[in-house]
């Protein structure tokens, strides 16, 4: 059954005698059912000409057989066969490829091309439960479609009828109805409109590139040049430009019937991605001799590791993936080491291959990357994309524990330490350091030391603990970087001071969460 409801039938009739091949006729005439679409090629070819045929017995209309003589439309003897005129136009030697789909829906939607897909997804070696598949079409195929429409349109109107637009069946939406349980049979699992794992296809058609290139005269102001964009005839353009080119405009430039291509739509690209997996956990560098992230100054490295590479060669390497991009809650000098419960950490893994772990294969690949004596990794463990955004989230009101050894010109006096330790949320004014200048834009920032206490180490040394704000720049709290921090611990204690060793001993964000060792 083709599902045809009878009030389509001249429409039927003239996109077949036209070129147009059984399937987009089926989508023209606005048969929203995936069976009629799957039907071997010839079958359906043969059920069309038997619908479409004077006096054949059998017609696949959706009124059925039963129908009253009155609504069974018959052509005109006068009117020729448009199913005869195509079966003798496909045995003469005509042209064969649909002038609406450009083939898509006749020769790239059968066996040889699955079994295409099927060798490029085994051959890529990626781990999937489903797929979703993804098709990008020529933007030619708009306008011949648009030109379908308007001629379809014309003619239900003679019967005092309408056909919208959005009543037709979408050429990718077909496409997926045929090409989907085929696919699905040869890899074993089913597709689905969202999945992590995509099979990507690129159709082009060089021989009708030019179909839509009449628009860009008359809606000028629908096609400019993006910088990403190889041609301004983007589907987006494009679909702008038919919503406002008036009828008789388009009629002028692009008259019906859509000429008959001589070749098929190709295949100009298939690929193969996994959605990106996240990776969270905590770390702790005990060197301070270690960037965070690679350290590289006018192309020459300077540190040979960080504890950025130190965590992804083991993350690429198990997830067999093509990229990463690392992010943290902050981050700590070269010479700062972070102890304690350690620094939240985050990493997108990008076009993972592997993506199925357990908690003992996280706990493996922790174990793995713990095997450095610079840094190590706890709580390691698959996260979603939005859990990622709780590191990020408070930024600037969560708080941090700092020690530092700090050295003083003078010598130190019990009240000088009585005065640190008595002080609770001290305001102070940043000016953006000089040594982050470079990378960070000017201006000040005010901040909050929460709390501070001391340990007496020497006469010109001590320890001082800090509970700050994130985002306070503790070595120019020390030495006040040139009395761009005020007030600052030189001020205070009224000496000259400085920062020896500085030591992050908390990052108070409680995530990721935390996981039995």
């Amino acid at each position: 059954m083709l599902l045809i409801e009878e009030k389509y039938r001249t429409v039927a009739e003239i996109l077949f005698s036209s070129g147009t091949c059984p399937r987009c006729v089926l989508r023209l005439c606005c048969v929203g059912f995936p069976t009629p679409y799957r039907l071997p090629y010839k079958d359906l070819m043969e059920e069309l000409r038997k619908f479409l045929t004077p006096g054949d017995g059998d017609g696949g209309a959706a009124d059925g057989d039963n129908a009253p003589p009155n609504k069974k439309a018959r052509l005109d003897d006068s009117d020729g066969c448009p199913a005869e005129e195509a079966q003798s136009a496909e045995t003469s030697g005509a042209p064969k490829t649909c002038n609406l789909c450009l083939g898509i829906l006749q020769h790239l939607s059968d066996v040889e091309f699955v079994k295409k897909t099927f060798h490029k997804v085994q051959s890529a070696g990626y781990e999937f439960k489903d797929f979703v598949f993804s098709v990008s079409l020529p933007a030619q195929l708009l306008v011949r479609e648009h030109c379908a429409w308007l001629q379809a349109q014309q003619e239900m109107k003679k019967s005092g009828r309408v056909l919208d637009k959005g009543d037709i069946i979408q050429l990718k939406e077909a496409y997926k109805w045929i090409i989907h349980p085929l696919i699905s049979d040869e890899l074993g699992v089913q597709a689905v409109s969202k999945s992590a794992f995509e099979v990507g296809v690129v159709f082009c058609h060089q021989e009708t590139d030019e179909d839509c290139h009449f628009l860009a005269t008359v809606c000028k102001d629908c096609f400019k040049p993006a910088k990403n964009k190889h041609s301004v005839f983007t589907r987006m353009a494009v679909v702008k430009a038919l919503e406002k080119i008036k009828e008789n405009d388009f009629w002028r430039h692009f008259p019906w019937p859509p000429s008959s291509p001589k070749t098929t739509c190709e295949v100009v690209d298939m690929q193969c991605n996994h959605a990106s997996v996240f990776v969270a956990g905590r770390y702790n560098k005990y060197s301070r001799n270690l960037p965070q992230t690679p350290w590289v100054i006018d192309g020459e490295r300077k540190m040979e590791s960080s504890v950025e590479e130190l965590i992804t060669e083991r993350l690429m390497a198990v997830f067999k993936a093509d990229s990463f991009n690392f992010s943290s809650s902050g981050r700590e000098d070269v010479d700062v080491r972070t102890l304690g419960r350690g620094r939240p950490f985050a990493v997108e893994i990008v076009n993972p291959h592997k993506v199925q772990f357990n908690k003992q294969d996280m706990k493996d690949l922790q174990e793995k990357i713990n095997n450095s004596d610079k840094i190590k990794v706890r709580d390691l463990q698959i996260v979603n994309r939005e859990a990622v955004a709780h590191m990020k989230e408070g930024e600037e009101e969560k708080t941090k524990c700092y020690s530092a050894l700090i050295w003083t010109e003078k010598n130190i006096k019990k009240e000088d330490l009585d005065l640190l330790d008595n002080v609770k949320e001290l305001k102070i004014v940043q000016k953006t350091p000089l040594r982050v200048l470079h990378r960070r834009p000017l201006a000040s920032r005010i901040r909050l030391i929460h709390t501070m206490t001391t340990e007496y180490v020497d006469e010109h040394h001590f320890r001082l603990y800090l509970k700050t704000q994130a985002g306070t720049y503790i070595k120019e709290f020390v030495h006040s970087d040139f009395g761009r921090t005020v007030p600052n611990i030189e001020s205070l204690m009224k000496t000259s001071a400085d920062i020896l060793e500085l030591d992050v001993e908390s990052v108070d964000v409680d995530w990721p969460p935390a996981l039995d060792d």
